[in-house]
């Protein structure tokens, strides 16, 4: 915890009036339905004033009542539901309950709903109170952080009445919105008057501020709330519990593993924020005063964090007994930042191209796998046109190496019924997204130029874009040109292909730093690096939940570094993979890392078996062909391996900054 809490000088105004309003919307004293959920004790004895008057240390004594009025709610409607619904297992009273809740924030207009509980009436009051002083774009944050809050308790009940205990990263996603937090960052802008720009709102960087906020918020309160929820409660969504019994962990080594996650969280944090947010303020032009309110909703995500961490040694709710640490804060802050900082430091001690001494497990196909019947033809118009375009240049690929890939496999696997020319397009795609992998990884894996990679990106999208296009300088420009006119759904690939080479950008930054990623990031990022949302689009106009498409999407690329890890680590000097991710972070061998990826593959495979529904069809056959083409394609076998096409056979490692000259543009970007 490297910032230090303060507490608000309005406490006491707000411990006063946050009860009497609490009793006023009959959350005190009051049975619903025969079980009193709050007696006076209680309130006092939670002191959400406390709470809020340490994580928003600078709000005016009016916001404070605001706020703390806010977290009164909130607890109360999290106690409220257990004792209502999760001690009853009563899932279809739970969802009635959750869409009247809804009635009672709208985004725009008056509440027209009459209030039949203390959970009702307090949400009316608080939205009167505090929707009309905010922007639009606000509200419609806060509209849909609230909502996910409520709706999300339904997974908690579901899964207590299931018995089932969720996987690390299922569990991080959904702690999430149950926890709560997104909305705490909403209430955050509230309190200190200063919104985040919309432009700026949904960037990669303030989600990972958001996120990393979020996970430590929530993994903290894990720490804290363990013995009362999983003893007392029977509560599976813990996340001690769930690593503990995903990684078989004793308890204490479990709780020391969630600790050491809280603290790469919030090691992320703070990159992010002086890394990322001030190039983003740039390429977005922010002017200064949004710049301005930006930090200071930056800064008022540090204060929730110490000061919610200093409310959790007091509150009576929590686990806590002899835990108030009496030094001066300036002690514990020097303290904390000297037991973290060997953490900190391994991320960036990696030795590249290390020799790679285990081998992976074989892995079947999750689902049948059906083969498009067009797929030899396929295979020999693929070479014909890879030819054609120059993309066999013996600098990048070469015949060999396109056939050893084999994506006409890939394609056929997860675009079986595709009729001949589809199944072109589908497999054309595949070879030019791996082919430009390749290409980024030999051309800028080496130099480190994040400016000379940018305005490559930017070079590509000027060849999806509506209207003229330019002239082709390279092979990667004149396969694209060619594709493009031949492409359906030409908004979705796009967007899908500009994640993806986005995400590419993050990876060399990471590299250029000598950065092994912080694994939740990893997670979420990989999904973009592998390109999944481009083979998914390519073979389906419909699409699946998100949820449903991330699942089918962090199967396949921890498979692919299940398959690539010795071809990465080894040959390229890669740090985004998984198998290094879970090392470097575990503090393990590569046979315990390897196999904690794997148990984490087949965990989201089963997930998805679990949540999938009839509409998941094509994702099905995507997850089959992806499993399929791994297996039986030759991209990561032994005699390829390090082989580059313009030295003839396997190079060792290393050399991937040899030749680059020849793989920019013949004229300046």
């Amino acid at each position: 915890m490297p910032y230090p809490a303060r507490v608000n000088p309005h406490l006491e105004r707000a411990r006063a009036h946050s009860k009497a309003w609490a009793y006023g919307m009959d959350m005190v004293d009051v049975p619903q339905r025969g079980t009193v959920i709050w007696n006076e004790h209680d309130l006092d004895s939670h002191d959400y004033a406390l709470l809020c008057a340490y994580t928003h240390p600078d709000a005016g004594a009016d916001e404070l009542d605001l706020i703390t009025d806010w977290y009164v709610w909130v607890f109360y409607f999290d106690d409220h539901f257990l004792e209502r619904y999760k001690r009853t297992g009563d899932i279809d009273s739970a969802r009635t309950h959750l869409d009247r809740i809804e009635l009672f924030m709208p985004a725009e207009g008056e509440i027209t709903a009459t209030p039949e509980n203390p959970v009702e009436r307090g949400l009316a009051d608080l939205w009167h109170r505090t929707i009309p002083h905010r922007s639009a774009a606000w509200r419609r944050r806060f509209v849909e952080s609230t909502k996910a809050l409520l709706e999300e308790s339904l997974w908690e009940l579901a899964n207590i009445n299931e018995g089932r205990l969720a996987n690390p990263i299922e569990y991080v996603e959904m702690r999430r919105k149950v926890g709560g937090a997104p909305w705490s960052a909403n209430l955050v802008e509230h309190s200190v008057h200063a919104e985040v720009p919309d432009e700026i709102a949904a960037s990669r960087p303030m989600e990972v501020l958001r996120d990393c906020f979020a996970d430590s918020v929530h993994l903290r309160n894990d720490l804290f709330s363990y013995q009362r929820e999983v003893q007392d409660e029977g509560e599976l969504s813990n996340g001690v519990l769930v690593f503990e019994k995903f990684l078989g962990l004793t308890t204490q080594e479990a709780a020391d593993a969630v600790n050491d996650l809280i603290t790469s969280r919030l090691h992320q944090f703070e990159h992010t924020a002086l890394t990322e947010v001030p190039a983003l303020f740039d390429e977005h032009g922010v002017d200064p005063a949004a710049r301005a309110a930006t930090f200071a909703y930056v800064k008022g995500l540090q204060d929730w964090q110490s000061g919610g961490h200093e409310w959790h040694l007091r509150s009576s709710r929590y686990m806590n007994e002899g835990a108030v640490d009496s030094r001066p804060q300036a002690a514990r802050i020097l303290s904390s930042v000297l037991a973290t900082a060997p953490q900190r430091m391994r991320a960036y001690r990696h030795t590249p191209f290390h020799e790679v001494r285990v081998e992976r497990p074989a892995v079947e196909p999750p689902f049948p796998v059906r083969l498009n019947p067009h797929l030899d033809r396929c295979r020999r118009r693929n070479v014909d046109w890879a030819r054609t375009t120059g993309l066999l240049d013996g600098v990048v690929w070469d015949e060999r190496k396109l056939r050893a890939a084999d994506l006409p496999l890939c394609a056929a696997g997860i675009h079986p019924d595709a009729p001949a020319e589809r199944l072109d397009v589908t497999s054309d795609w595949l070879t030019w997204s791996t082919y430009a992998d390749d290409h980024f990884q030999e051309t800028f894996g080496a130099t480190r130029d994040l400016a000379a990679a940018k305005a490559w990106r930017a070079r590509l999208a000027l060849f999806m874009a509506d209207g003229p296009r330019p002239a082709p300088l390279n092979p990667l420009e004149t396969a694209l040109a060619d594709l493009w006119p031949r492409t359906e759904d030409r908004g979705a690939v796009r967007r899908a292909v500009e994640s993806m080479t986005g995400s590419w950008l993050w990876r060399l930054v990471n590299l250029a730093q000598n950065r092994i990623p912080d694994p939740i990031d990893h997670v979420e990022m990989r999904r973009r690096t592998f390109g999944a949302e481009l083979s998914m689009v390519l073979t389906s106009p419909h699409r699946a939940r998100p949820a449903i498409e991330h699942l089918a999407a962090d199967y396949g690329g921890l498979l692919n570094d299940l398959y690539s890890y010795r071809k990465e680590i080894r040959f390229e000097g890669e740090l985004t993979n998984s198998v290094l991710v879970v090392r470097n972070f575990l503090g393990c061998s590569e046979e315990r890392a390897f196999a904690v990826v794997t148990d984490l593959a087949e965990a989201r495979l089963a997930e998805f078996r679990h949540a999938a529904d009839e509409s998941a069809g094509h994702l099905r056959h995507w997850l089959a062909g992806v499993a399929h083409w791994h297996e039986n394609a030759g991209r990561y076998t032994g005699t390829e391996l390090g082989y580059h096409p313009w030295s003839g056979g396997p190079t060792g490692i290393g050399t991937s900054s040899l030749r680059i000259s020849s793989l920019l543009p013949a004229t300046p970007v």
